[in-house]
């Protein structure tokens, strides 16, 4: 019995430190993401993702054949729409001005 108590709240523990919040994918092209540990999901044209993730968990995605961090998952994310397309292109100015500077 006391197992199963442990194992029930460690789930309740997990679940409560998972962010809810949707992927959004505005382009025309698809998207695909790495999501280490859980999932790579490949996000179609003008679509909605929902995804529960944990705190601190990483999205990546591939800028120029290059696996670039896209965003961690911080708690200010939960019930939020992130545009992708919109990240991934704000991702690339930030890299070409840092390969500028180089």
């Amino acid at each position: 019995m006391k197992r199963l108590l442990f194992f029930f709240s460690l789930f309740l523990s997990i679940n409560l430190l998972a962010v809810p919040f949707t992927l959004r994918n505005n382009s025309l092209k698809s998207i695909p993401l790495k999501i280490p540990g859980v999932m790579n999901p490949n996000l179609s044209p003008m679509s909605n993702s929902g995804v529960d993730l944990c705190v601190g968990q990483e999205i990546f995605c591939k800028i120029d054949g290059k696996k670039v961090l896209l965003l961690t998952v911080t708690e200010d994310l939960k019930d939020q729409t992130l545009k992708v397309d919109e990240l991934i292109r704000e991702k690339r100015k930030e890299l070409k001005a840092t390969k500028k500077k180089n």
